[in-house]
């Protein structure tokens, strides 16, 4: 009896269309990516994200399991501009997955589909971590994210041309609730514009460009290097001569510099999600946001 329902399973499954039972393989190097896969994909497309909410996408082990999820993937969706520069090209390389080498559809980078800021002219060891081609961190700008999705949505059709009217379908209504939000989030948003803003890292320099706010100082000395006392106690100086309105400290920053200059400067302080997980409520994209503008606006009182 048992071989009779085998039998049967394995002629009815060869007698599906392959589409029907195929689903794209996605590898999200962070949560925002994995988010927005799920949006734009559904059910079609299986999701792997590489990395956690409170990890430093910056530093990340390439370890043996990621390269297993990178070889089987059909599409690898990352920041790109450099962000992952320590660890993807590993992954890349050990992975051996023809599918999503540079150059091909399976290559998703989503920084290159934006305007990026904070492009140096030059680049040179003694700057620290600097990404020569710019501020990677572009999806806390909401309305990169729009342009992102579009070009997420046409590379799902041209690697499963079969469904490509369900993933246009599904962007065109990400895109509904997405523009609507938008509008939602600058009007609640609104006191905070002119804001002087000292961050960690320049993590939120799009958040800050969207909302108008100015960021004034970061408390690391040069990209990817942790402030020293020295280097606290001289922002210390430069926060009493030109007060700051408000700290800005990532879920995956180190916590004890940020703590340690709202102590000593009375200036308010707001831990953000900065990716989906980073809070209990960033549980997706639209809460990314909700709560990212809720936490600015409590520690202002704006």
């Amino acid at each position: 009896m048992r071989m009779l329902v085998v039998c049967c399973f394995l002629l009815l499954s060869a007698a599906l269309p392959q589409t029907a039972l195929a689903k794209i393989s996605a590898f999200a190097c962070e949560p925002e990516w994995a988010s927005l896969l799920s949006e734009l994909g559904g059910k079609e497309v299986s999701v792997y994200q590489a990395t956690s909410p409170k990890q430093d996408p910056h530093r990340v082990e390439a370890r043996p399991s990621l390269v297993a999820r990178m070889r089987s993937a059909d599409i690898v969706v990352c920041s790109g501009s450099d962000l992952e520069i320590g660890w993807l090209p590993v992954l890349l390389q050990s992975a051996g997955n023809s599918k999503v080498q540079p150059g091909q559809p399976g290559h998703f980078m989503a920084s290159e589909f934006v305007e990026r800021i904070d492009v140096p002219e030059k680049v040179d060891r003694s700057m620290g971590d600097v990404h020569p081609y710019g501020n990677p961190h572009v999806h806390l700008d909401p309305r990169n994210l729009a342009v992102i999705a579009d070009a997420l949505s046409q590379r799902l059709a041209t690697i499963d041309p079969d469904r490509a009217a369900v993933y246009a379908d599904r962007n065109a209504a990400f895109q509904t609730r997405w523009s609507e939000s938008i509008k939602r989030w600058e009007r609640e948003a609104s006191g905070l514009k002119g804001l002087k803003i000292v961050t960690y890292h320049r993590d939120s320099a799009y958040l800050g460009n969207w909302l108008g706010m100015t960021l004034t100082i970061t408390i690391e000395p040069k990209p990817g290097i942790p402030p020293s006392a020295n280097h606290l106690a001289k922002l210390l100086k430069e926060l009493d001569a030109e007060p700051a309105d408000l700290i800005i400290r990532m879920a995956y920053n180190e916590p004890k510099a940020p703590a340690w200059l709202h102590d000593r400067t009375g200036i308010p302080l707001a831990e953000l999600p900065y990716t989906v997980g980073g809070t209990k409520q960033a549980k997706d994209l639209f809460t990314l946001f909700d709560d990212t503008i809720s936490r600015l606006r409590q520690a202002t009182g704006r």
